[in-house]
């Protein structure tokens, strides 16, 4: 896990704004690797209730992404399904599809991922819009709209 994430992590704990029970699937605190393939782990405070960075992630896709994927990732007739695709993809393979983009060809069809690396509002918020989606993929966060938790 990045250092400045276990230093973001650190500070939300300590400030209370967010908590980890029962975040590992032992119910005891979360690996460093767990934590980076599943950030959301200590971010969510209900039903729909995210801490800022999520909700932020929600927003960003909203803006950038939604679009061609879909309500929450869902997919549509134009793009797949991204909470499918963070079934079996890591999130480094994510970040590479985000910034470089991706050409398939496949079944005699042209889809096309444009690359996002020169958006400069969507590289300051990947790891947001990774949370956001990998929350909702691994069924944590439920499309919709989100509230925020009680600062």
């Amino acid at each position: 896990m990045p250092p400045y994430l276990r230093l973001v992590l650190a500070a939300l704990l300590l400030a209370g704004s967010v908590t980890v029970a029962g975040a590992a699937e032992d119910g005891g605190e979360p690996s460093e690797d767990e934590l980076y393939e599943r950030p959301y782990i200590g971010q969510i405070c209900g039903d729909n209730v995210v801490s800022k960075q999520l909700y932020n992630g929600a927003r960003r896709y909203g803006n950038f992404c939604h679009r061609c994927h879909g309500e929450a990732g869902l997919g549509s007739s134009f793009a797949p399904s991204l909470v499918e695709s963070l079934k079996r993809l890591s999130r480094d393979e994510f970040n590479e599809v985000v910034v470089n983009g991706r050409e398939n060809l496949a079944a005699g069809q042209e889809k096309v991922m444009p690359s996002f690396g020169h958006v400069t509002d969507v590289m300051l918020y990947l790891e947001d819009i990774y949370m956001y989606l990998k929350a909702v993929s691994d069924g944590k966060v439920k499309p919709g709209p989100l509230e925020r938790c009680p600062s």
